[in-house]
Parts: structure tokens; sequence; C-alpha cells
């Protein structure tokens, strides 16, 4: 390659031998590039007399100022079964609009990583807020391989440091658990979300800590998962009154899957909270207008977006990784 030939942040990195974000943060001592690195690039590009334009630098720079906000909607177009990804993108918007950032929602096939080379490689993006629910550790394993910034909603894998904000997962489900305990109920389902996601699985532990604490024995009959849509909350609902009728409560992963649950319940014949206690998990604004109104574990979602949008700039201006649990809080309603 001659030096009239390297007109690129590409010509660079092929020479260089690194990724194109690698020579852009080189070039503009980043303090997530090792000092050595940054010398070798910047003596390829004296060497070639590499300079930047300024529109391509605002590319190299990440200064799209510009945040993904990356989400798989339920259906085609946003609905209520969105509600959640929608409440906490009204936080993550105010918590961007506040250090004048722009939001730009990507809807993604969950079953799909290769999004982020479109939006990151090209500078669309300066970042990723990962919010999606389903295969959510693929994603995070993709965007750590692009070397990508992000930030996810949900618990980080053990020993892959990268940013998250998740709310107090074991604390929302014990207290779930203690509740319907103290209400002398005896037969407590659990319906959850996936099993495989690590909040779905510190829900269920805090669940079986209180039970264990009362002296209660775990029964794998009154445990079910769907995939915290409202139909699969009905569903399983469905199953566990088929396999266990003597159930007399549950908690339940969502608020919309314990709202669909207490329909299914209703069309077994069954009264809630008389036959059967619903506890949901959220607090989202229709769980104060559910018939009956949902007893749920709050997380403070509003908080929840806005730390989720001023981590991840944190994190663009000083490489700072932050690992936040939100704390939640059970909000009595006459469903439980």
């Amino acid at each position: 390659m001659t030096k009239r030939s390297v007109r690129t942040i590409a010509d660079i990195a092929r020479l260089a031998g690194v990724s194109k974000s690698t020579v852009s943060r080189a070039l503009n001592d980043s303090p997530l590039i090792g000092e050595e690195t940054k010398a070798k690039i910047r003596s390829l590009a004296r060497e070639h007399n590499f300079q930047i334009n300024a529109p391509a630098r605002r590319l190299s720079m990440r200064q799209s100022r510009t945040i993904a906000f990356v989400t798989h909607a339920y259906h085609k177009d946003f609905s209520v079964a969105d509600l959640f990804g929608l409440e906490i993108m009204g936080g993550i918007s105010s918590g961007l609009a506040s250090r004048e950032y722009d939001l730009l929602v990507i809807h993604v096939d969950p079953n799909d990583t290769k999004w982020a080379h479109q939006y990151y490689e090209t500078g669309r993006v300066d970042g990723f807020i990962l919010m999606t629910s389903t295969r959510k550790q693929a994603h995070v394993k993709a965007l750590l391989e692009l070397g990508a910034p992000f930030i996810t909603w949900g618990i980080p894998q053990p020993k892959q440091k990268y940013c998250s904000v998740t709310g107090d997962n074991v604390t929302g489900g014990r207290l779930a658990a203690e509740h319907l305990i103290s209400l002398d109920r005896q037969r407590l389902g659990f319906i959850g979300g996936p099993s495989y996601e690590l909040e779905v699985q510190h829900r269920l532990a805090g669940y079986e800590e209180a039970l264990n604490e009362a002296g209660r024995e775990i029964d794998q009959a009154l445990i079910e998962h769907g995939d915290f849509s409202n139909t699969s909350g009905a569903e399983a609902m469905k199953r566990l009154l088929k396999k266990a009728p003597q159930v007399d409560a549950v908690f339940v992963n969502s608020d919309l899957m314990a709202i669909a649950a207490m329909d299914a319940i209703r069309e077994e014949g069954r009264h809630v909270p008389g036959d059967v206690a619903v506890i949901g998990y959220d607090d989202l604004s229709i769980a104060a207008h559910s018939n009956p109104p949902l007893t749920t574990i709050r997380q403070n979602i509003p908080l929840a977006g806005k730390v989720l949008a001023q981590n991840l700039i944190e994190y663009l201006q000083t490489g700072m990784v932050t690992n936040v649990s939100i704390p939640v809080e059970l909000i009595l309603r006459k469903s439980a």
C-alpha cells in the first residue's frame, strides 16, 4: 500500500492490523486504547500523511451524539405487549436529552446478531442500550466481539466486563413470596420469563429463599415459564392450573403476564384474589388499572431508563464500567 493510497481509517486499520474503531479511538486519544497501540497508529498516520476531513472526523470520533435503543417488539408495531420497553424508553430519552444526545430505536430479530455492524461501523450511533429479553447473551457476545460501546438492562454475565443496570431481582422474588406466605396461601405458584435468563433465575431464587425460610418445600409442579408476553402468561397459568389445581397464589414475572394470568384464572371459573392471589412485577402504569388492580413488585422504571442513558455516556467519555442495581419495593393492591 503506497502513501497516496492511504486515505481512510480503514486503510490505516489494515496496515496496523486492528479494527477501524481502534484507529478512530487511538487518533482521538481515547483512554480505551493502550499507549503502545496509540503510538503505532499515530506513527503510521504521520508516515502516510493521513488527515481526517471534518465530516469523516465526526464519524471517526463516534460523535453522532445518537444512542441506539435495541429492542425486539413482540409485534410489527409497538403495542401493549411492549409496554415495559416503552416506559423505560421514556426514562432513557429523558436521560439522553439532558446530555444533548438523540435516541434511535432499532427493532432486531432476536436470532440475528449481525445488526450492530451497520449502525456502529458506519458511525450512525455512538453506542447501544440493549433491551432485548430473548437471547440477550448472544447479542452481548456479538457487541463485545465488535468492540462497540453498550449497556444492558439486566444482570451482567459473570467474568464479562460491560456496563449494566438491573433491578434487585432476588429481593423482588423474595418480597413477592413473603407477602403471599403472610396471607397464609399454601400453594405458591411461580410463572417466570425464559428460564435461561439470569433475571428470571434470580427472581426464582428469591421466591425459593422465602419458601425455605418459612419451612415450605419447593414444588417443581408449581413452577412455569413463558417469554414475558401477555399471551405466554395466560398459557402458563392454564398449564399451572391443570397440573396443580390446588394452587392458591402465584407470583408472575411481569405485570403483562400477570394481567393475562388473571384472565386465565377467571376463565377457569375462579376468583382473584379469593381463590388465587396474584402478584406481578415491574409496576407498569397499567397495573393500577387492571381488574382487580394488581399487587406488584415495583422497579423504578423511569429512574432505570435515566441511569442506563447516563452511565452509557459516562462510559463513552471515560471508559468506566458500571454495574448498577435499582432497588425494588412491594406495591399492595387488590389482587393480593
